[in-house]
């Protein structure tokens, strides 16, 4: 359990760094267009919409930005672009997994380019199927363990949260998919501040690696999320927390 929780961190304050990217709102703002284009720009009615337009206020996207992305996949807009989802999955140095999802209006494009990318950082795109069995679709939310304890999280529980775990500085709260947005509004109105919460593919199975190449691994991850394309990736990475610390932070 501890590398997960190790790596949903680090994710954590990547996800902060990217934002200072500046593509951030750009890659948000495509996923709600297309949730919304799916399942209809109703936020209440559209689990996939509500977690998208979710993500997006975490990441202190305006409220305009979000109902023009909303418009867009409903029509209302204008130019509406018919993006589709795709997942990558391959593998990079050391033998770590990565599924990476991604929004594209040109699958030949994304595709090419994802390939490269794995083939320019040791990795080699797999076929579909390769190593999406490893993972499982779960919502995750951090919780930060010097400020609580167990009792305040039984709120998490009661509400549907299949498992509460404790590593070291970090709780890590499991949930199924759908339940993520009902855990999530249990716990803030018990008063308890989150870290981070989202629907993410978890790994079942880590694959431990030396610093080389978790170096290796996540130079791999930065270069996939500079793609406007690419959405979120997911590694089956482990590492001990201060490497992942050390490496993350360059």
């Amino acid at each position: 359990m501890a590398g997960h929780s190790k790596w949903a961190g680090i994710k954590h304050k990547k996800a902060i760094v990217d934002a200072r990217r500046g593509k951030l709102f750009t890659k948000l703002a495509r996923a709600i267009t297309v949730a919304a284009k799916v399942g209809g720009g109703d936020v209440d009615g559209n689990p996939s919409l509500a977690l998208a337009v979710q993500k997006a206020k975490d990441a202190s996207m305006p409220k305009d930005n979000i109902e023009r992305a909303i418009q867009r996949g409903t029509g209302e807009g204008a130019d509406l672009e018919s993006y589709e989802a795709i997942v990558y999955e391959g593998y990079g140095p050391g033998g770590v997994a990565l599924l990476v999802e991604a929004l594209t209006d040109n699958r030949n494009r994304t595709g090419s380019e994802v390939r490269h990318t794995f083939s320019k950082h040791g990795g080699s795109l797999g076929t579909p199927g390769s190593v999406a069995y490893l993972f499982d679709k779960r919502g995750v939310i951090l919780v930060d363990a010097s400020r609580y304890d167990e009792d305040d999280l039984i709120v998490a529980i009661d509400a549907g949260a299949q498992d509460v775990t404790l590593d070291e500085d970090v709780y890590e709260i499991l949930t199924a998919p759908g339940d993520l947005t009902t855990v999530r509004a249990a716990l803030e109105e018990a008063g308890v501040a989150l870290e981070s919460a989202e629907v993410t593919q978890r790994a079942s199975t880590l694959v431990a690696v030396d610093e080389k190449a978790a170096r290796g691994v996540l130079a791999l991850i930065d270069a996939l999320e500079d793609n406007d394309d690419v959405g979120e990736v997911h590694a089956n990475l482990e590492a001990d927390a201060e490497l992942l610390e050390r490496v993350a932070g360059g």
